[in-house]
C-alpha cells in the first residue's frame, strides 16, 4: 500500500546532494587552509597585487561562502523532507507523533530546544517505522549523528578559526588556525556523512513500513482526513 501515499524519494536525494556537496567543500577548505600555511614557509607578506598568500585567502573565503550556503540549503531541504516523512509517519502512528511540523523549524532554531527537539522528532519517525509490537524509540545510529551534529555545530564557539587563518603572518599563526579548521571540518564532515546515513535509514525503513501496512490503517487515515 506504498501507493498510498507519496514518499519523497526526490527530495530524500537533494537533501544529500547538498549534504555531500557541503562536505566536499569543506574538505576543499581544508586543502586552501593548508595551501597558505605550505606558503607561509618560504614566503612573507607582500604586496597586495599578484601575492599567492592574498589568492588563497580569497579563496578560502569563497570557500567558506559557499559552505555555509549549501549547509542552510543542506538544513532547509532536510527538514521539508522530514516534514512530508512526518505525514507517513502520521498514518502509521499518529498518536507517536509527540511534535507538530512547526517544530521543523521552531526546534532549530529556539535555544535550549535546539538541543533536543530536532532529535525527538527523528526518534518519532523512527518508531513509527517499526511494527507496532517492537515500536522503540531511539537507537545508537540516531545517537551517534545527533551527538555529532551538536559537537560540529558549536566547534566554533571558543574560537573564529577562519579569521586567525587569514590574519596569520607566521607558520606558527597559521599552523594553529588550521589545526582548528581541520578539526571543525573533520566534524562537519562526520556530521554530515551520519545525516545522510540516518535519512536514507529512514526514508527505506518507513517506506517498507508503509508497504506492508494494513489496508484499514490506510482506509482509517483517508476517513479521518
Amino acid at each position: 500500500m506504498a501507493g498510498a501515499v507519496r514518499l519523497p524519494r526526490g527530495q530524500a536525494w537533494f537533501a544529500c546532494v547538498a549534504l555531500a556537496a557541503f562536505a566536499l567543500v569543506s574538505v576543499t577548505a581544508g586543502l586552501a587552509a593548508w595551501h597558505k600555511y605550505q606558503l607561509l614557509g618560504p614566503m612573507t607578506p607582500g604586496p597586495y597585487v599578484d601575492n599567492p598568500l592574498v589568492e588563497v585567502d580569497t579563496y578560502f573565503r569563497n570557500l567558506m561562502g559557499w559552505r555555509t550556503g549549501l549547509l542552510l540549503v543542506a538544513l532547509l531541504q532536510f527538514s521539508i523532507w522530514l516534514a512530508n516523512m512526518r505525514d507517513v509517519a502520521d498514518v502509521l502512528w499518529r498518536q507517536g507523533q509527540r511534535r507538530r511540523k512547526a517544530w521543523l523549524v521552531f526546534g532549530w532554531l529556539i535555544p535550549v530546544a535546539q538541543l533536543f527537539v530536532p532529535k525527538m522528532f527523528v526518534n518519532d519517525l523512527w518508531a513509527a517505522s517499526q511494527p507496532e509490537s517492537q515500536r522503540r524509540r531511539g537507537h545508537p545510529l540516531l545517537t551517534a549523528w545527533w551527538l555529532s551534529v551538536l559537537v560540529a555545530a558549536n566547534s566554533y564557539v571558543f574560537s573564529d578559526a577562519s579569521k586567525d587563518l587569514k590574519k596569520a603572518v607566521t607558520t606558527d599563526q597559521a599552523r594553529h588556525a588550521l589545526r582548528q579548521i581541520m578539526m571543525s571540518n573533520g566534524l562537519y564532515i562526520c556530521a554530515a556523512a551520519l545525516s545522510i546515513a540516518v535519512l536514507w535509514q529512514l526514508f527505506h525503513r518507513l517506506e517498507r513500513a508503509a508497504a506492508i501496512a494494513p489496508v484499514e490503517v490506510w482506509a482509517t487515515d483517508r476517513t479521518t482526513s
